[in-house]
C-alpha cells in the first residue's frame, strides 16, 4: 500500500478523514435474554455463563484460620502451598485444595480434636482469591497480568486490561485455556459479547485473553503517529 503526501494542507486533511473514520459507537445491545449457548463452531464448547455455587480451594489461594479463644493457634492468613497443604499450629502440613471453606474447617475441627484441644471452634474464609489470575493480551490499553474474583465473565477481563485500542479487531478475541487434554482455544466475537449476541464465559483461573489487531487500524495509528516527521520535512523543504 503506498501513499504520496503532497504538503501540510493534504497531510492534515488525511489525519482529520482518519480521525473521523476511527470513530466508533458502543455496539447497540440486544433488548431481552443475552446468549447462553456456546458456538461450537468458535470452539466454544465448554464455556459456559453459569457461575460456580460453591469454591474449591486451589493451590496459592490464602485462608484465614481462626479458631476461637486460642490466638496461638489462629492465623490472619496462610498461603495453600503448590502442593495443596497449608501448614498450622498444632496439626502441621495438612491437604486444603479441593475442599471448600466448610469442608476444610470441618476438617481443622477435628485435627485440632484429636490433637487435645478440648472443644475446638474453627473459622475458615478465603483471605485472598489469589489463585485466581487472568492474562490479557494484545490490543487492549493495558496488557498484563490481572487478579479477578471467581465468577467474573470474559468481559471483567477486557474491563480490568482497559477496554479494547481503537487499533483492536474486536472479532478475533481469543481465550486460552488449560485442560486435562492440553491448551484449548476458543474464539470469540466482543463486539457480539457486548450486544448480549454471544454468551460471556465466566473465566478460570489462569485463563489467558488475546484480543487481535486490525492491520488496517494499525496502519492509520502509525501513520497519525508520523505525522509529526512530515511535518519537519515539510518545514525543512520550505526553507530550502
Amino acid at each position: 500500500m503506498a501513499f504520496i503526501v503532497r504538503g501540510m494542507g493534504t497531510t492534515l486533511g488525511v489525519a482529520a478523514a482518519v480521525s473521523l473514520s476511527g470513530c466508533a459507537s458502543t455496539p447497540e445491545p440486544m433488548i431481552g435474554m443475552a446468549a447462553s449457548q456456546p458456538t461450537t463452531s468458535m470452539g466454544q464448547d465448554g464455556y459456559t455463563i453459569a457461575r460456580p455455587t460453591s469454591y474449591a480451594i486451589r493451590p496459592a489461594d490464602e485462608l484465614s484460620v481462626v479458631v476461637f479463644r486460642e490466638p496461638d493457634l489462629s492465623l490472619e492468613s496462610v498461603k495453600v502451598g503448590v502442593e495443596g497443604n497449608v501448614s498450622l499450629p498444632m496439626v502441621g502440613s495438612i491437604p486444603a485444595a479441593g475442599m471448600t471453606a466448610k469442608q476444610f474447617e470441618q476438617d481443622v475441627t477435628r485435627r485440632l480434636a484429636a490433637a487435645g484441644l478440648k472443644n475446638p471452634i474453627v473459622s475458615v474464609n478465603i483471605a485472598e482469591y489469589a489463585s485466581h489470575l487472568v492474562t490479557v493480551e494484545g490490543a487492549v490499553d493495558k496488557p498484563g497480568v490481572y487478579a479477578f474474583q471467581p465468577g467474573a465473565r470474559l468481559s471483567t477481563a477486557i474491563a480490568l486490561s482497559g477496554g479494547a485500542k481503537r487499533v483492536a479487531n474486536d472479532t478475533q478475541l481469543a481465550v486460552f485455556r488449560e485442560t486435562p487434554q492440553g491448551i484449548m482455544i476458543a474464539k470469540f466475537d466482543y463486539e457480539q459479547v457486548q450486544q448480549g449476541k454471544m454468551l460471556d464465559p465466566v473465566l478460570e483461573p489462569g485463563d489467558r485473553v488475546v484480543m487481535g489487531t486490525s492491520g488496517l487500524s494499525q496502519f492509520w495509528e502509525d501513520f497519525l503517529k508520523a505525522l509529526p516527521a512530515f511535518g519537519i520535512f515539510a518545514s525543512a523543504a520550505i526553507r530550502n
